[in-house]
C-alpha cells in the first residue's frame, strides 16, 4: 500500500514569487494526461488539510499544502498546481486576498481555484466570485460534490470557463 503524507509539503522558505515563476512558462503546467495532477490545500486546519489532502491523495492527486493565503502563493509560484482549493478564512492574508494576489500573477492567473468555506451567504459566494474563485464549496465537505467538481474543472482548464459551484 502507498504511504499518504498529507502535510508532506508547507510553506517553501527562501522563494520569493519573483524568483519561483522566472522563467516558467504559465502553459508549462497545463494538464498532461501521462501525469498525475497536482492540487494544492490552503487551510489553516492541519485537520481539513489532513482530511482534504488524503481524500485527494486517495484519488490519485499529487498534493501540497500551505496554512494561509501567504504561504498559498509562495507555495503556487513555486509548485504551480494544476487546481487550488482555498480556505476563505485564515490568518495574515484570508483566501480572498490571495485569490486576488494569484488572479494578478501571468503565471497563476488561469488556475482553477476552489472556495471553501463555512459560509454559504450569498454574500460570501458573490464576493468570492468577484475576486476570481472558480467554484464554490461550503463545510463540511460533500466529498462526493468536491470530486467531480474538481475533475470537471482540471478537464476545463484550458478551456476559460472555469466557473462552477
Amino acid at each position: 500500500m502507498e504511504s499518504k503524507y498529507p502535510l508532506e509539503t508547507t510553506a517553501l522558505p527562501g522563494r520569493t514569487e519573483e524568483e519561483a515563476v522566472k522563467g516558467k512558462d504559465p502553459e508549462s503546467r497545463k494538464p498532461d494526461s501521462s501525469k498525475k495532477f497536482l492540487i494544492l490545500v490552503v487551510d489553516d486546519s492541519a485537520d481539513n488539510v489532513a482530511m482534504l489532502s488524503l481524500h485527494l491523495q486517495q484519488e490519485g492527486y499529487r498534493v501540497v499544502t500551505a496554512t494561509n493565503g501567504e504561504e498559498a502563493i509562495s507555495v503556487a509560484c513555486y509548485t504551480l498546481p494544476n487546481l487550488i482549493l482555498m480556505d476563505i478564512s485564515m490568518p495574515r492574508l484570508d483566501g480572498l486576498g490571495a485569490t486576488r494576489r494569484i488572479r494578478e500573477n501571468d503565471a497563476l492567473r488561469d488556475i482553477p481555484i476552489i472556495a471553501i468555506t463555512a459560509f454559504g451567504t450569498e454574500g460570501f459566494q458573490r464576493a468570492a466570485y468577484d475576486v476570481g474563485v472558480s467554484g464554490y464549496l461550503t463545510k463540511p465537505i460533500d466529498f462526493q460534490r468536491m470530486h467531480q467538481l474538481v475533475r470537471r474543472l482540471l478537464a476545463r482548464a484550458g478551456s476559460g470557463n472555469l466557473v462552477e459551484s
